[in-house]
């Protein structure tokens, strides 16, 4: 019995290691497809990124496409989620807006990358997978549609996803305004935080 627990234990630190090398290599193609787009990137790029030979990532990802849809269906993921999440935790119409500015503010701010890689390779993922995409978007959109007319009932579903999508179209701009570098980011961080809360909210409040 005791060598079975030890086996299992191993068995459970081999599974962690094996994912926490998975995520190295997400977060590294991220940074890489989004400066170079996917055709620029070799799977030995994102092996010698992380520390590893380029025939290692075979042990976690089939090919650099694959990369991709994990990347942005992943992504996709996390915002329907949490939007969803932060929606429900709100206690009014406006206090659910306000949560879902500040979230996807916080997903501009810390994953400009992302942003621009779907900008830019989206189109490079197989239909299934950008079938995914496109329908967990949709999801999302619906989030902030329902919440739009909460607070303004006097908008129609198709006035609110327009409003919904020129939101995004600014806050989704903030990789290209403050600079492609990480440290351009952080160091206008909480300036930049500002300017965009302000922005959205004057946006997607009632007029008056």
């Amino acid at each position: 019995m005791a060598l079975d627990v030890a086996a299992g234990a191993e068995l459970t630190a081999r599974e962690r290691s094996k994912a926490a090398r998975r995520q190295q290599i997400l977060d590294a193609a991220a940074g890489l497809i989004a400066e170079r787009g996917l055709a620029g990137v070799r799977l030995e790029d994102l092996g010698s990124a992380v520390g590893i030979s380029g025939p290692a990532v075979y042990r976690h990802f089939a090919n650099k496409e694959a990369v991709l849809a994990e990347l942005l269906v992943g992504i996709s993921r996390y915002l329907l989620e949490n939007g969803s999440r932060v929606v429900a935790d709100a206690a009014t119409g406006d206090e659910a807006l306000e949560n879902l500015v500040d979230f996807h503010i916080d997903f501009s701010l810390t994953k400009p990358a992302l942003i621009r890689v779907q900008g830019r390779d989206l189109a490079s993922l197989d239909a299934a997978a950008r079938r995914d995409v496109r329908q967990l978007q949709r999801q999302y959109v619906e989030i902030w549609v329902g919440v739009l007319r909460h607070v303004d009932p006097s908008l129609s579903d198709d006035e609110a996803r327009i409003k919904a999508h020129a939101g995004f179209g600014a806050l989704n701009s903030t990789p290209h305004s403050t600079g492609r570098t990480k440290t351009a980011v952080e160091a206008h961080r909480e300036r930049t935080r500002a300017v965009l809360r302000a922005m959205a909210l004057a946006a997607l409040r009632p007029a008056g």
